[in-house]
């Protein structure tokens, strides 16, 4: 395992470093001038210069790169340019929300993938596997946005029964705190969880159609049996690479759900970055948003290892 580990950080690195190229390319491909923004519409080249020079922005981009990759290895990312205050101290207020509803949001979709996979393999009533069916396809058609909209409308105006939006930490009502999570995790959650229960529906239909579990199940083997200790495990190898790519899409989808629920997390403060054309937060979140990516994937190939001994660590 550790020699696994070492030859996948200099893959994992040279991700990171490309990554870091990119974002920095791009952000200043995108049409705007931060020191413009921040200078206003009226002001003259003097003070849009002066403010330039200040923030850095008239050296060369190599510098400005190298400079950036510095302040990262330092732990220093700097002060921010629009919002105000340093941009670790922002990154971290937000990243405290942002894990709580990403966390919140795989565990409804290991909860509801896992029932819509065993349900629409292993039902015999008809109208459950067709409301699967249907119920896994409309949260796949359903952009977040849309869904997001549906579910305030429901849960908040017409049931009454969960606030629209917000957030309240479990530290001072955690009884609150739920309160104000479910219906965004439930939004993020939906698309990842009608994925995840489709694979594993398919999964647990193959392994339950293999010689050795018809064989067993003629020898009476108690199908509840053979579910969970057979056809379960062996579906269980894809499903975790799946869930592992999952995971970065909740992250990404993270930033559009916490504009819909006012939730105050790294979406939040993406939107005003960009908005402000600012530039250290936008590069910074979109770096650690990548960095995490590459750690989920690290960690569910090791699981899948774990779950599959023809897999070798060597």
């Amino acid at each position: 395992m550790r020699g696994y580990l070492l030859r996948r950080l200099p893959s994992a690195l040279l991700v990171l470093l490309g990554a870091s190229f990119l974002i920095f390319a791009i952000l200043r491909l995108v049409p705007g001038d931060p020191a413009t923004s921040l200078a206003g519409p009226d002001a003259d080249a003097a003070t849009v210069a002066a403010i330039r020079e200040r923030l850095g922005l008239d050296a060369p981009l190599f510098t400005q790169y190298v400079h950036w990759l510095g302040s990262l290895l330092t732990g220093d990312l700097g002060p921010s340019y629009a919002i105000g205050g340093r941009t670790g101290d922002l990154i971290g207020d937000g990243l405290g929300a942002t894990t709580e509803l990403t966390v919140a949001a795989l565990l409804l979709v290991i909860v509801l993938g896992t029932a819509f996979g065993v349900l629409g393999a292993t039902s015999r009533r008809r109208w459950v596997r067709t409301a699967i069916r249907v119920i896994t396809t409309a949260a796949l058609a359903v952009p977040p946005f849309v869904s997001g909209v549906l579910l305030v409308m429901l849960f908040a105006v017409v049931l009454g029964v969960l606030p629209p939006g917000g957030r309240v930490a479990f530290l001072t009502a955690p009884d609150l705190a739920v309160q104000y999570l479910l219906l965004p995790a439930l939004c993020l959650a939906l698309p990842s969880a009608a994925v995840l229960g489709r694979y594993l529906k398919d999964g647990i239909e193959r392994a339950l159609a293999e010689d050795c579990v018809r064989t067993a199940t003629a020898a009476g083997i108690a199908p509840r049996r053979l579910l969970w200790r057979h056809a379960l495990p062996n579906a269980l190898p894809p499903v975790v690479t799946l869930l592992g790519m999952q995971t970065g899409h909740l992250l990404g989808g993270a930033v559009l759900v916490e504009a819909i629920f006012a939730w105050p997390g790294l979406g939040r403060l993406a939107e005003q970055g960009l908005a402000r054309r600012d530039y250290p937060v936008v590069q910074d979140l979109l770096l650690l948003l990548v960095a995490v990516f590459v750690l989920v994937q690290l960690v569910t190939d090791l699981v899948y290892a774990w779950l599959d001994p023809r897999i070798r660590w060597e």
